[in-house]
């Protein structure tokens, strides 16, 4: 049975599966999620040996677990290992979701949901691939699958958990959907993301919140004291400003920005499918280049004092924010973040007490595109899509496959389906079902010629 035919066949009960996993809340940021957490690793368990798995099991970690599954078709077979996280991101603001996220919908075409993109359903996507193959008995690789529930909060324990289980993980190859293509007919394989570096910021002012009227322009206020920090980071250019931010930026050649440039891309509809009258960036380079290889600096997020219904004249004792950095090669995301950190230490004036904390990060990742993985890749998109994959640097981050190189020694294949319409980390996420059918479609194809390259 063609895998076109697979998928007619058994369209319904992927959707069902799948909707079972992403009904459930698994947000790692927050410990009231916890028991989520391991109900989404069983789950995994379970579709794994649904799938055709000869075992699955769920690791416990020291934050949340890891579920492990594995056929081994024979020992001198290639073997792939499949990344993919059980984790998603919390769903604030609520008003402005359209529907439960945890209770995905099909409309126009798309499931909306919390997880729909991001990685739930694109990981799922690989059980499926798997399942056709096994059923089918086309299965011609060894496979493992490592769903983790931590990536959304930098994957701070895998990295132990790799370490521990080294012989267990190893593998030729690791697979993972988790990045987008370019357009719905336009495939595009992401050979580089973006590093990362996560802080939060404390602003202490004032013992106590005070009397705007008694207090204010006397006594600092937080808020606006870290609104001028925060500000000051950026200048007319938008080059951040952080001495030695820039200092280990592998830059890149005129040669390859030229490359870069011939992706298909449509700066109206770029700023049309985000409701913004223009792009914004630093000087110099395109809006794909500002995505792809600059570093950046953004504020995730900012408060304090009363922002509820009416008004009240406080001045703060407290302002916090969460700053982002977005790291390319070279760059070393502990190094920036002890420089972000002593900057904001060394700009803050005497009247406030400034505390900052470094949440979690990871760096850069360049995948090589003359490796067999990348060459069965390319192929695979190729037969499904009719058309050649566009290799491109992505803007976003997943911290840990750069450790997966490092401590496990095996490079990384980033064969996403995602869509930057997606809205992935944003209220009302979606994945359109025919990326979702046709990512399966892709993947066995990846399988029959990655066999094909590795004999």
């Amino acid at each position: 049975m063609h895998i076109k035919d697979y998928i007619e066949d058994n369209k319904e009960r992927f959707i069902d599966e799948l909707f079972g996993l992403i009904r459930i809340p698994s947000i790692s940021s927050l410990e009231k999620h916890k028991p989520d957490m391991m109900r989404a690793a069983e789950y995994w368990k379970q579709a794994m040996l649904d799938a055709g798995a000869d075992r699955a099991e769920v690791y416990e970690t020291a934050g949340n677990p890891v579920t492990y599954g594995e056929k081994i078709i024979n020992p001198d077979f290639p073997t792939v290992l499949v990344y993919g996280h059980m984790d998603v991101m919390p769903v604030d603001p609520l008003d402005l979701w359209k529907t439960d996220p945890f209770e995905p919908v099909i409309k126009d075409g798309k499931i909306w949901a919390r997880g729909a993109d991001d990685d739930k359903g694109q990981a799922f996507m690989h059980a499926k691939a798997f399942e056709y193959l096994v059923k089918t008995d086309q299965l011609k690789c060894n496979v493992k699958f490592m769903i983790e529930g931590e990536e959304e909060v930098g994957s701070p324990n895998l990295g132990k958990w790799c370490e521990e289980n080294y012989d267990m993980l190893q593998a030729d190859v690791i697979l993972v959907s988790d990045t987008s293509i370019i357009a719905r007919d336009i495939p595009s394989i992401t050979t580089g993301l973006r590093g990362l570096a996560y802080l939060q910021i404390e602003v202490t002012g004032p013992n106590r919140d005070l009397h705007s009227g008694l207090f204010g322009g006397a006594v600092a206020n937080p808020i606006n004291i870290l609104s001028k920090m925060l500000a000051s980071l950026q200048d007319d250019k938008n080059r951040i400003t952080i001495p030695g931010f820039y200092d280990d930026v592998l830059e890149v050649s005129d040669g390859e920005r030229a490359e870069m440039a011939k992706a298909p891309f449509s700066l109206e509809e770029y700023e049309k499918a985000i409701n913004v009258e223009t792009v914004w960036g630093e000087e110099g380079y395109s809006t794909n280049e500002r995505t792809g290889i600059r570093p950046t600096f953004d504020i995730c997020g900012i408060w304090g004092g009363y922002t509820g219904e009416g008004a009240k004249t406080v001045l703060p004792s407290k302002a916090f924010a969460k700053l982002s950095s977005r790291l390319v090669p070279n760059q070393d995301h502990k190094k920036i973040a002890v420089l972000i950190q002593k900057h904001l230490e060394s700009i803050a004036p005497a009247c406030v007490k400034v505390k900052v904390e470094n949440l979690h990060g990871g760096p850069a990742y360049v995948s090589p595109t003359d490796s067999k993985a990348y060459l069965a890749a390319d192929k695979a998109y190729t037969e499904s899509f009719g058309k050649k994959p566009v290799p491109v640097r992505s803007g976003g981050s997943i911290p840990i496959i750069s450790t997966f190189e490092k401590v496990l020694g095996i490079k990384s294949i980033l064969m996403g389906f995602g869509l930057e319409s997606d809205a992935i980390h944003s209220p009302n996420e979606n994945y359109p079902l025919e990326n979702f059918y046709k990512g399966i479609e892709t993947i066995t194809y990846f399988y029959k010629h990655f066999e094909d390259v590795m004999k």
